[in-house]
């Protein structure tokens, strides 16, 4: 019998925000390596996660959740979206398939279309539908929209379903020997991880109007002492008023979120760190270039 030719190729993962997209990477990577909150626009640039198996090799692509451009900051992670369904082999279409369809779920599919690209509909959050029959008119819908070459519900909170997906995506890339090593989870720099875990504790820390306002770089991140790892976050935010909501009363937001976020960080170092973090007010840093640049959402 032949054996089967090994797969591998890069796969963009797609949606409107909250479709479940960072929260899916992470639970294939086994690491927390993408942001997640409920708040839209959580992802800000494109993040890759590494899924290695016996019969191939998945560069998940992890894209901003699609939406209308506003800010140069939207301009660019909507840049980064087109720019990452023209660079990969495979689309994966990711929909909440717990709420009705609107138009930013046809603006989508239209992106899709115009691709021309093979894609695969993965429909969300099916934990939350009790009678999965209730899908049917959604596939039926989408089925007849474009030719997906695969549809596959699953839950990527509970971890449903997803080997039947990653089968499915496997089998349409193309013939190829790994991009990355077995034990690589992800290119992205750890000092860019690092920002975005404590952006992630900022985002559940915080009411409506601070997510959008608020980034965060690494300006230190010192390894130079054994067994202790010390790390500088600056908090980017555009007013001396949103400066008070991250701090807190005394001091105990931002103390809650550095203590939460360094549990994340330690864990993912497997050492002890020192965090430090401190808020910097940049004016209207969603339009300077040089402050996107800074923070990693370039061009």
């Amino acid at each position: 019998m032949a054996k089967t030719a090994y797969k591998s190729g890069l796969v963009a993962l797609i949606g409107r925000p909250n479709a479940g997209k960072s929260t899916l990477l992470n639970r294939l990577v086994g690491e927390k390596i993408a942001a997640v909150s409920n708040k839209p626009q959580t992802t800000r640039h494109r993040i890759k996660g590494v899924v290695t198996r016996g019969d191939g090799q998945i560069v998940f692509v992890d894209t901003p959740g699609v939406h209308k451009p506003g800010h140069l900051l939207n301009r660019r992670m909507m840049a980064a979206v087109h720019d990452a369904i023209l660079s990969v082999d495979l689309l994966v279409l990711m929909r909440d398939a717990s709420v009705s369809t609107g138009n930013g779920d046809r603006f989508v599919l239209e992106l899709v279309k115009n691709s021309e690209k093979p894609a695969v509909l993965v429909l969300n959050k099916i934990d939350k539908i009790k009678n999965k029959g209730e899908m049917l008119p959604l596939i039926e819908t989408y089925s007849k929209e474009y030719d997906f070459a695969e549809i596959v519900p699953i839950s990527a909170l509970k971890g449903s379903a997803l080997d039947d997906m990653l089968a499915s995506i496997i089998k349409h890339l193309p013939d190829g020997d790994a991009i990355f090593t077995e034990d690589e989870l992800t290119d992205e720099p750890v000092r860019s991880i690092v920002a975005e875990m404590v952006r992630e504790k900022i985002l559940m820390a915080t009411g409506e109007e601070i997510p959008y306002v608020t980034a965060v770089v690494t300006e230190v991140f010192d390894e130079s002492e054994a067994g202790l790892t010390r790390i500088f976050c600056a908090i980017y935010v555009e007013k001396p008023s949103q400066k008070k909501i991250v701090i807190g009363k005394l001091g105990a937001r931002i103390k809650d979120v550095g203590t939460k976020a360094r549990l994340d960080i330690e864990k993912l170092l497997g050492k002890k760190v020192f965090l430090k973090l401190f808020v910097k007010v940049v004016e209207d840093w969603r339009n300077r270039e040089r402050d996107l640049d800074d923070i990693g959402i370039r061009e």
